[in-house]
């Protein structure tokens, strides 16, 4: 029975792997059900962006706070998680603090750690704070109503229970290594080692190794067997928290841990202002313009103009989806939004991720999740919200990770108005005069320049 901690632990670590793996293997599946487009230009710039934007949080530091709050997490977060490299080690082998015989680098290491712990807690409550007592209003929209603000909690509290069970696990460790070589020996051989290799046989005082932690030996009690059992259930909680924060992110919005640098690196490089061309108009146009041009099969599907369902937009498009952190930074701006109208950019987002999730669970059960009737446009995005759009692009340059909201929103216009002719009377009116008069007015081409012969 000696080594059944290690058994138990390797088995929770293979199975964490396993079904994150199987879960974002899914979310993989999901994003590939979009057109597949090629990005492949402007390597060099994709990767600068991609440094600036996901790697250096630039597009963050635009709202001070909440920037600096969040590279606190961020930088937090993940250098902590280094310390998981000798979590693993000891827990499959039972070591403890295997890494220890580095010396002074581990006390610099651990110190470090220490310090981030606490800024992460900070602003984990700074954003509990901003959220559910102080309300932004970008945080009490209905697009947050239910599930999409309890996710947002859950993973703010799921930190500060993570970086708590780091500092008392520490805290524990520390008082511990502290007693005698003879005391620590009757508690735990592998206490007493790492104890000797970092301050010899004679480790007294060791409690005070850890900068931050130390200040919490006051709450902790003196019994070796009690420390003992605080240090080993800390432990626990917070490797078993990692990998059930692990396997949660397919499941939240926090994915976007994962997608952001994705997300960047294959973001619209283009001018804001410049709309993409449909291929199928295109192809069309070439045909008119060169009838030499071979026409296509004859028995190809005809192409649909413009979108109607997730799987009529590219896979960026749908990898944006996934990635929205629902920030609400795209919505604040958007002067749709701002005037009371039904558009919302991160509504957008958050709906074409929900039709994109429904599509997943059905083909997890084998059906075709494009022969009912539910469409992305109509049941989950209103042609009311569409229209409400003036294509300024100010939630596109607002989004933190280069998310393009606008981008969908054309495409499904495009349906409307190409597949359906269901454009606005206003607009009808208008690609009438362009078609029969070459421009919005309703005037002859001939008349054009009659103003000019007025005024002399």
């Amino acid at each position: 029975m000696e080594y059944i901690d290690n058994i138990l632990f390797t088995i929770i670590l293979a199975a964490g792997i396993f079904l994150f793996a199987k879960n974002i293997k899914k979310v993989i599946r999901n994003i590939n059900v979009g057109r597949n487009i090629k990005v492949t230009d402007n390597i060099g710039e994709r990767w600068k962006t991609m440094t600036m934007v996901a790697l250096g949080q630039s597009k963050m530091m635009v709202r001070p706070v909440a920037g600096i709050m969040h590279i606190f997490i961020y930088v937090g977060f993940v250098i902590i998680n280094i310390e998981v490299v000798e979590i693993l080690i000891d827990g499959i082998f039972g070591t403890h603090r295997i890494l220890s015989f580095m010396g002074g680098f581990y006390y610099f290491l651990i110190s470090a750690f220490e310090v981030l712990a606490v800024l992460v807690l900070l602003a984990c409550v700074v954003f509990l704070a901003r959220r559910n007592i102080i309300k932004l209003k970008r945080f009490v929209n209905k697009d947050l109503e239910g599930w999409p603000k309890s996710d947002a909690n859950y993973i703010l509290f799921i930190e500060i229970l993570l970086m708590s069970a780091f500092l008392f696990m520490n805290a524990a460790d520390g008082v511990l290594m502290s007693f005698s070589f003879n005391e620590a020996m009757n508690v735990s051989k592998e206490f007493s080692i790492a104890a000797t290799k970092i301050f010899g046989d004679n480790h007294v005082g060791a409690a005070y190794y850890f900068p931050v932690s130390a200040w919490l030996t006051g709450f902790l009690p003196n019994s070796p067997e009690a420390l003992h059992l605080i240090e080993r259930f800390c432990w626990w909680f917070h490797i078993v928290g990692i990998l059930a924060f692990m396997n949660y992110l397919p499941y939240s919005k926090h994915i976007h841990i994962l997608l952001a640098f994705p997300n960047v690196f294959y973001s619209n490089l283009k001018s804001k202002g410049q709309f993409s061309n449909l291929e199928s108009v295109t192809n069309e146009v070439n045909l008119m313009m060169d009838p030499s041009l071979p026409p296509p099969p004859a028995d190809a599907a005809p192409p649909r103009f413009g979108a109607k369902d997730v799987n009529d937009l590219s896979w960026v498009q749908l990898m944006n989806a996934y990635s929205c952190t629902e920030c609400g930074r795209c919505s604040s701006v958007c002067p749709a939004n701002q005037t009371g109208k039904l558009l919302s950019p991160r509504k957008i987002m958050m709906s074409t991720r929900d039709r994109l999730e429904e599509v997943g669970k059905e083909l997890d059960l084998g059906k075709n999740p494009f022969e009912g009737e539910k469409s992305l446009l109509q049941d989950y995005i209103t042609p009311e919200e569409l229209w409400a759009c003036t294509t300024c692009n100010a939630c596109t340059e607002a989004c933190p990770i280069n998310i393009d909201p606008l981008s969908i929103i054309i495409d499904l216009r495009r349906y409307l108005v190409m597949e359906q002719s269901a454009a606005p009377a206003s607009l009808n009116g208008m690609f009438t005069n362009i078609e029969n008069n070459q421009a919005p007015w309703q005037f002859s081409p001939a008349d054009r320049l009659n103003w000019a012969k007025e005024n002399d």
